[in-house]
């Protein structure tokens, strides 16, 4: 191991606390530094997405890609050729070759596989020394919330949930008007993830998106694994692209903290309906009994006294939506693909809405000033650019990133809280404290800084 990799590797558990965000603009596809290796543990879709923006850079090798399926590591390997990169090294021929995977020289590993090894292969990557950058959900189960927290502190190796939307533009314009005090003192958000899935989780086993009824082993991508969760599990079970970018502007784990959690959910007859309308009653998938309700709705108090509505609805004809609402005590706005509007006591006009293409213009981020355009074709509007760059800049300077393991475990702590909360006829259910106390003293990362 070189003396660069040996020096992070030594002074991990010495940066364990430190709460200086890296700097995106410097080194930014610099020949002038070390590379990195990295290594991706799942090169499916979003692996494969995550590749392609990797691959880009001056500052990255990848060495190393894992996965079982022998069709994604060949495409895999086929995007490094075409790259002018060295092959990387495979691993694939178990379920557990991923450790082998670990014990190669490495400065980061980014984790995009099916949910329930997510927490598992975090926590052998930070016990292996990785920085780990780990796709959402983070964790399934409160045991696994912890497990990310306690192994996160006892290694000092950091990880960084990859929640690319908390790099939405408008996203992060309204977290600077949240933190510009544009709207006064904050009591409400909503936000969620509305999004019909029902092509993806049940598919025909020939395309990505298909108007199939099958799935596990006669699906693909998603399919093979995620429908079984609707199967199985009444929860929320994917709650942090909406509930990401409201955490950020209510400093949760930063001078505030998620407190409780009540949860409901609507019958569940969207993927029978689904089935039985491209399939017919006689297909053996009609029969199934699911378990997810198709709209699952959780109510968050925080310790500062804002309320946060979380919408889950995959499995009806949903137009793609976070829905996210900032409602502030001189202000709000409702802002998302297809709803930007905003009031301000004393400055938007009367007592209507306004259309907040000023607003956004205003009050852009820096980082989307000076790379939005060069950004746009990452994937998911660029936003996958911002979020692989804050990861890779962070494993640079081996500091903590902007999304850490509390934020991982507070935020996918909805899905077990919301699975208990439905279970006992919406009973409040009490969130951890993954912070042990300290979010009273920690200080919020400043987003809005051209520098981090």
């Amino acid at each position: 191991m070189n003396s660069r990799r040996s020096f992070i590797k030594k002074s991990a558990i010495a940066g364990t606390a430190i709460s200086v965000l890296p700097n995106f603009n410097s080194l930014l596809y610099s020949n002038n530094v070390e590379k990195l290796n990295i290594g991706l543990i799942g090169v499916g879709l979003r692996g494969t997405n995550h590749l392609n923006n990797l691959l880009k850079r001056d500052d990255v090798n990848v060495t190393c890609i894992c996965d079982i399926d022998e069709r994604r590591i060949n495409i895999a390997q086929d995007k490094i050729k075409k790259a002018n990169q060295n092959p990387a090294k495979v691993f694939g021929k178990d379920d557990y070759d991923y450790r082998n995977l670990l014990e190669e020289d490495l400065d980061a590993v980014v984790i995009s596989t099916p949910w329930l090894w997510h927490t598992k292969m975090a926590v052998d990557a930070m016990k292996a020394g990785k920085y780990t950058g780990l796709e959402v959900s983070a964790a399934n189960t409160l045991e696994e919330c912890w497990d990310l927290v306690n192994v996160h502190e006892e290694t000092g190796s950091h990880l960084m949930i990859l929640e690319n939307v908390n790099y939405r533009r408008d996203v992060l314009a309204v977290l600077n008007m949240v933190k510009q005090n544009v709207f006064g003192e904050l009591l409400h958000f909503t936000c969620g993830y509305q999004h019909d899935l029902r092509g993806v989780k049940l598919n025909d086993g020939k395309t990505a998106y298909g108007k199939g009824v099958e799935f596990g082993e006669k699906g693909i991508s998603e399919s093979a694994w995620r429908t079984q969760h609707s199967l199985l599990r009444n929860a929320d079970v994917y709650p942090t692209h909406g509930l990401g970018p409201i955490a950020v502007m209510a400093d949760i784990n930063r001078g505030n903290r998620f407190v409780s959690l009540t949860s409901h959910a609507t019958k569940a007859i969207g993927l029978n309906k689904y089935i039985v309308d491209n399939a017919g009653v006689s297909h053996p998938n009609a029969k199934l009994k699911w378990k997810q309700g198709d709209i699952i709705t959780s109510t968050i108090e925080t310790s500062n006294g804002e309320t946060i509505i979380v919408t889950h609805n995959v499995n009806t004809p949903h137009p793609y939506s976070l829905g996210f609402k900032v409602q502030g005590v001189q202000g709000l706005t409702d802002f998302d693909y297809h709803t930007q509007r905003i009031h301000v006591e004393g400055t938007t006009k009367g007592h209507g809405w306004e259309e907040m293409d000023e607003w956004f213009e205003k009050y852009d981020h820096p980082l989307w000033k000076k790379y939005g355009s060069g950004a746009k074709e990452a994937g998911h509007g660029g936003i996958d650019f911002f979020v692989m760059n804050a990861f890779i800049e962070s494993v640079k300077a081996n500091v903590a990133p902007p999304m850490d393991a509390y934020d991982a475990a507070a935020w996918s702590a909805v899905t077990p809280l919301s699975e208990l909360s439905i279970e006992n006829n919406g009973e409040p259910q009490d969130f951890p404290d993954f912070t042990r106390g300290t979010w009273i003293k920690r200080k919020p990362y400043n987003w809005i800084k051209d520098t981090y």
